[in-house]
């Protein structure tokens, strides 16, 4: 039986941290989805197609394993795309505390409608307080996202302006 395993996040954009969950994720699996999805708490800076490009694009160039997939997923439930494609487990990366507190209870409940589980996994401390969000505000006021982003990110971001 393959072990499936799904990353969500809305990954705008993806980060250095993000890319650590993945590729150590990826060694745990068989198969790995990293799903975009649409966060209605956030505005979004790209859209999902674009973040779906560079994930794609970040995740080729950093030489992670084949047994990743790339998806977006724009409605619904999460647990959903899970039984869609037959993965048994959400991988979240987690930073702090207020991560634990806030992916916690939507752990519950994914388990509770779909048997899905969480795994929870601590990022390297380089990259523990680096969030898209930061990068977002340090990119419009025109500071060095580099050491946060991968490169494709960067290029992407620096030349579009966003």
């Amino acid at each position: 039986m393959r072990r499936i395993a799904v990353v969500p996040g809305s990954f705008d954009p993806v980060t250095r941290g993000h890319l650590d969950v993945i590729e150590r994720a990826a060694g745990l699996f068989d198969e790995l989805h990293v799903l975009v999805v649409h966060n209605p708490g956030k505005t979004a800076l790209l859209p999902i197609s674009q973040r779906v490009s560079l994930l794609q694009r970040s995740i080729l160039d950093a030489g992670l394993p084949g047994n990743i997939v790339v998806a977006s997923w724009g409605m619904g439930l999460l647990v959903d795309y899970c039984m869609e494609v037959g993965a048994g487990v959400l991988i979240k990366g987690i930073r702090s505390q207020v991560d634990v507190a806030y992916e916690t209870p939507m752990a519950i409940v994914n388990r509770n409608l779909a048997a899905v589980e969480t795994i929870f996994l601590l990022p390297d401390p380089a990259n523990a307080h680096v969030s898209s969000s930061l990068v977002r505000q340090v990119a419009a006021l025109g500071g060095d996202i580099t050491p946060y982003v991968p490169p494709a990110v960067a290029a992407f971001l620096q030349k579009t302006r966003v």
